[in-house]
């Protein structure tokens, strides 16, 4: 599989942060980009703006990702535009640190919700509407091998979609269809920086023997490298992208 401009690939949570990053990166590769976002029209729109600037083919698909019916719709659109759908990046997600005995009800749901039940719909979708040779690349994160105080419900998601990862690649025999997933370290992200103190995110810093946090990018080109034709013998994988601290 190589990425020429015939070839569909859909971001979830791509208006900002890590999904902006990988959305740029594959529209330079040469992809024609699904920016999906669920809130505010206006950073996804900017940014398909800028990357049709840039000579690549980007658009935009709001959809909740938690609801079956919004991922049809969102799959329904990339087939009516352009004939099909090649690559899927389940990069949307949330991320609360809180104790376990303090998460509320409402704040366990919405992260299974999203993290899992998101990457749950987009990929059923997926095995019924993907072309043959398609790509998957899920998101879990390095925090799973950390074990850390306050990230029990978010690892939690992390852990199923770590677990559909392994068992889709299988399910999907037959079709040369990979599904793999990165795992990142601290990114300098406005997810992760949000909420912490200077201190705590020098500490951060310090964690990866390369002593910097991660950039956005850092994952964009892990995530370019699983769709493109370089890892056509990566399958059912977890890449922890995290500068080595776990």
């Amino acid at each position: 599989m190589s990425a020429n401009t015939n070839q569909i690939a859909i971001v979830t949570g791509a208006s900002r942060g890590i999904g902006a990053a990988i959305a740029e990166r594959l529209a330079k590769d040469g992809f024609i980009v699904v920016i999906n976002y669920s809130g505010d029209p206006e950073p996804a729109e900017a940014l398909a703006r800028g990357i049709e600037q840039r000579g690549g083919k980007a658009v935009t698909a709001r959809a909740d990702v938690s609801s079956a019916e919004a991922v049809r719709r969102m799959f329904d659109a990339a087939e009516a535009a352009f004939g099909g759908v090649d690559v899927l990046v389940n990069n949307a997600g949330v991320l609360k640190t809180v104790a376990l005995a303090d998460t509320t009800d409402e704040e366990f749901d919405r992260h299974f919700a999203i993290n899992v039940k998101g990457t749950f719909n987009t990929m059923r979708e997926a095995a019924r509407r993907m072309r043959d040779g398609g790509r998957i690349v899920n998101f879990s994160s390095t925090t799973l091998a950390l074990n850390m105080p306050g990230y029990a419900t978010y690892n939690g998601t992390k852990a199923a979609v770590e677990a559909f990862t392994h068992v889709f690649a299988k399910e999907l025999r037959g079709r040369s269809i990979t599904v793999n997933a990165v795992a990142p370290g601290p990114i300098a992200t406005d997810l992760f920086l949000t909420g912490k103190s200077d201190e705590l995110i020098a500490q951060f810093a310090k964690m990866p023997p390369l002593e910097r946090l991660g950039q956005p990018e850092d994952i964009a080109n892990v995530v370019a490298f699983l769709v493109g034709p370089d890892a056509g013998w990566v399958n059912g994988q977890v890449l922890r992208a995290n500068g080595g601290v776990a």
